[in-house]
Order: structure tokens, then sequence, then C-alpha cells
């Protein structure tokens, strides 16, 4: 599968992804070690069909009338995620979101491991954040050479990002989440992924007047 064709026609079988993860681990946990297309799809409101073709990514097949072996499933979607190894990320920007993500324990049990956070309140410089040290900011270029990370979460200000962004490219860094507003410009073979919060208040507004009863 090209890269082009990933991105455009499985991107939002990927995003699904987790969440069969997350359904499989408890099925796992409850003893369980088979489980059917049918049950997923209720659990997660879409088609049996559907499904199958998420799953295909995993490259895992059912057996009629039995179904998926869990333990298969759970091993072919981290494998695809790449979430067989833990990932180590530093991230940028101590703020109310940044501090959220730090105390989000389910990242955990995705594979990812926050091991130093960064800032540029003095204030903020030396504490701990959910177990999480925080550095100043000054440091990062330093810390990303000894430490080697190649994953970067970015929660600074809009304006700030940019120039937060070159630092990180040029000490290494190859993946970076960003939860700025702002469009980042990276190198070819560094990854971007933008979790744009006004975006999905938009679209979560543009729903809810639309669902309103009409108006006499």
């Amino acid at each position: 599968m090209s890269q082009c064709a990933l991105k455009i026609d499985k991107l939002p079988s990927v995003r699904r992804l987790p969440a069969y993860l997350h359904l499989l681990r408890e099925l796992s946990g409850k003893g369980e070690q088979f489980v059917s297309s049918p049950y997923l799809a209720e659990k997660m409101h879409i088609e049996a069909i559907l499904v199958r073709k998420d799953l295909e990514l995993a490259r895992i097949n059912g057996t009629p009338r039995v179904g998926y072996c869990i333990a298969d499933l759970i091993k072919g979607i981290e494998d695809f995620l790449g979430w067989g190894e833990t990932l180590d990320a530093f991230l940028v920007g101590v703020g109310q979101l940044g501090a959220s993500i730090l105390g989000n324990r389910e990242l955990m049990n995705f594979g990812l491991k926050i091991v130093a956070a960064f800032d540029v309140n003095p204030r903020k410089v030396g504490a701990t954040v959910h177990g999480v040290p925080v550095f100043d900011s000054a440091r990062l270029e330093e810390l990303l050479s000894r430490l080697q990370v190649s994953i970067a979460i970015l929660c600074v200000p809009a304006a700030e990002a940019q120039q937060v962004t070159d630092v990180l490219v040029a000490s290494g860094v190859k993946g970076i989440w960003n939860f700025t507003s702002e469009n980042l410009a990276v190198p070819e073979d560094v990854i971007t992924q933008k979790e744009d919060l006004a975006s999905g208040l938009a679209v979560l507004s543009v729903k809810l007047t639309r669902n309103k009863p009409p108006t006499h």
C-alpha cells in the first residue's frame, strides 16, 4: 500500500484502531479468546463490513462462525500502529492543555511515554507535573541531543510554534504532535499530526445547529 493511499483512503480506519484496541484489551482481560465482527460493529456503532475492512490493516483474518483471535488482533493492530514498543516523547508547553496531556494515563497504555516537559515560565521549571519533570525550554536542544527522543508534543502558543519546531527538527525529532493552531513548515522526512480543537468545535457546532428543530 502506498503512503498516499494510506493517507487518503485508510485514515478513518487508522483513527478507529485505538478504539478497537481498547475493546480487545478489555475482552482479553475478561478471559475471552475470540470476537466477532458483528460484536465489534455494535460496540463501535458502525457496519460489520466496515469492521472487516478496518481490520484488514492488521493483516489478521477471521474464521467463519468463530471470529477473530483476540490475541492475534491485539498484536496485529499494535504492530501496524508501531505501538509494540514504548515511544519516548518530549512535551513542550506546560499550560492547561499540556498539563492535561501529561496527566492522561491512557496514553501510556498505547505505548507513549512522556519522559520530560519544557516551559519558559520560571515558576514551572523545576517542578514535576503528573510525575514528569519540567525543564527550562532553553535546555530543549541539549536534552534532545542527549536522550535522542524522536517524538515531540507541541502545546506552545501559536506565535512560538514554528520557532520551537525549528529547534525540534534541527535536533533530530521526526514526529511532531501539534496541538497549536499553526500550520508547521517541516522537511519532508518529518511527520506532523495536527489536532485543531477549534476545527473540532466548529464541526460540533455545525452539527448541533443543523440538528435543531425548525422554528415557526
